[in-house]
């Protein structure tokens, strides 16, 4: 892990949640939402279990009636993830989410504002042992008491309930401050960042379908774990969950953050002399689908196609490939392996990338 990074990273308070810790110096879990009808059983499992298995690591459902808050313990019985109910307006699903055993609810002091109704929530919460994220958005603040969205509103919001919180003597918090904006987004964490030393869930929300929510996301999300904040993340797109955890692993693989594979690869040019495109194309198909499952820290494997940025990428990085004119040197830690024809280099990177996983 890039020492810079890991030593600028903001210490807060660690929280439980489930088998997973947050904060302190634990690893940053990924998190996602399920997009199924909670009402739909066994449709909500399937799409935790195909979310667990892309490496979710904390998973929320949508808790929007009584009826799917009576359903939330046979999902934690049917999944093996942390289970977060997800609570607006009705302070009487949160007390029933936790008789029902979630491991986390998340509140929004936007819709649940009543302080006699935040009080009931915590003091149930602190009984049995729940955490509780505080989760302002920029799309459902108080607009009475705060026209505008702006940083400054975020955080206020979130200290009214905090104030609450300790006040019964409640510490299992964690604090999400979103909106659509990065700058807003990024403005609040820094904010809050100098007020508390709860942990934070960060994300950029409503960023869009998956090709412009990835940018967004990892430009906001990008910014703010460089700067050291940031316990735990959540990708939002409109599309297939499982997409929002393969982009989550990619900011944190970026930032050296996380265990997996780092492809470097060059967008060649006419100076290119094989189809490097598809060696790429076809390693990232197997990275993808096999390889990256059995990364215990970040490898980084460069493949690169000419001389001016080639054998130097490929020297420093874990496995390499400096490819010329349909021949190609396969590097290791600095040190050049063999040299390979174009049609045995994409054979000759897996092979030495599973001996490098393998130990």
């Amino acid at each position: 892990m890039d020492q810079g990074v890991a030593m600028a990273r903001r210490i807060s308070r660690q929280v439980r949640i489930g088998d997973v810790f947050i904060g302190g110096t634990f690893p940053i879990p990924i998190q996602s939402m399920t997009k199924t009808d909670t009402r739909d059983l066994k449709a909500t499992v399937r799409e935790i279990i195909r979310l667990k298995e892309a490496g979710c690591q904390i998973v929320r459902v949508a808790v929007p009636d009584m009826e799917v808050a009576r359903l939330l313990g046979k999902i934690k019985r049917e999944v093996d993830i942390p289970l977060v109910a997800d609570i607006h307006f009705d302070h009487l699903l949160a007390l029933e989410a936790i008789r029902q055993g979630v491991d986390k609810l998340r509140i929004n002091p936007g819709n649940i504002r009543k302080k006699s109704q935040i009080e009931e929530i915590v003091k149930s919460a602190k009984a049995r042992g729940i955490p509780i994220r505080i989760g302002v958005n920029a799309g459902s603040l108080n607009r009475r008491k705060y026209p505008h969205p702006t940083p400054e509103a975020l955080v206020d919001s979130a200290l009214n309930c905090i104030e609450i919180f300790e006040r019964l003597g409640f510490s299992e918090i964690v604090i999400s401050l979103k909106a659509s904006s990065i700058s807003t987004t990024i403005s609040a964490y820094r904010l809050m960042a100098e007020k508390v030393d709860y942990p934070f869930h960060i994300g950029i929300t409503e960023t869009g379908p998956p090709g412009r929510g990835s940018i967004k996301s990892a430009i906001g999300i990008g910014i703010l774990l460089a700067e050291g904040i940031g316990d735990t993340i959540r990708v939002s797109l409109t599309g297939d969950p499982v997409e929002e955890i393969k982009v989550g692993y990619e900011i944190l693989k970026a930032l050296d953050l996380q265990a997996g594979i780092d492809l470097i690869s060059c967008p060649t040019c006419g100076r290119c002399e094989i189809d490097l495109i598809k060696v790429v194309t076809q390693l990232e198909e197997k990275l993808t689908t096999h390889y990256s499952s059995l990364a215990t820290r970040l490898l980084k494997v460069a493949v690169m196609g000419c001389v001016v940025n080639g054998p130097g990428e490929a020297r420093e990085a874990d496995i390499g490939l400096a490819a010329g004119k349909g021949v190609g040197l396969i590097f290791k830690r600095g040190k050049i392996l063999k040299k390979v024809k174009e049609k045995e280099m994409l054979k000759c990177l897996l092979e030495e990338i599973e001996k490098e996983l393998k130990g």
